[in-house]
């Protein structure tokens, strides 16, 4: 199939698919054309990668799963250490933006938001409690 079917199929644009063949994620076969000619088994792997992206795995992250995906060997174990290791960012992450919400709620709670120039928001920004 085309591109552009490969694209409909995995829902994926097709600069997207272009950009993953070029690093080397996918590797299309080329038609008597010359034209990229994707199997069943291409739109699958790129579903795969869409899904583990949607995740918030990362390029490299996908090529390590796409290569434990393809190993039949494999241990499962192998897979679980990736996956504990994105949950274990993604933790870290929440906890960063819970700390930046709350600091973020704390100075909004403490501006009065009126026409007068002292505003705890750009003062908590600059680092200062007194203005420029």
């Amino acid at each position: 199939m085309n591109i552009g079917t490969a694209a409909r199929q995995s829902g994926l644009p097709a600069k997207t698919i272009r950009y993953y063949e070029d690093i080397g994620l996918l590797k299309a076969d080329r038609a008597a054309n010359g034209y990229r000619d994707y199997s069943k088994h291409d739109v699958h792997r790129l579903r795969f990668v869409q899904r583990a992206r949607s995740l918030g795995f990362s390029v490299g992250e996908c090529r390590q799963l796409l290569s434990l995906y393809s190993d039949r060997e494999r241990a499962s174990a192998d897979v679980k250490a990736i996956a504990a290791e994105k949950l274990g960012q993604i933790e870290r992450k929440i906890v960063e933006l819970t700390e930046l919400h709350d600091m973020l709620g704390h100075l909004m709670d403490n501006c009065r938001g009126d026409a007068r120039p002292e505003c705890p928001i750009i003062d908590g920004l600059s680092g200062s409690t007194s203005g420029p």
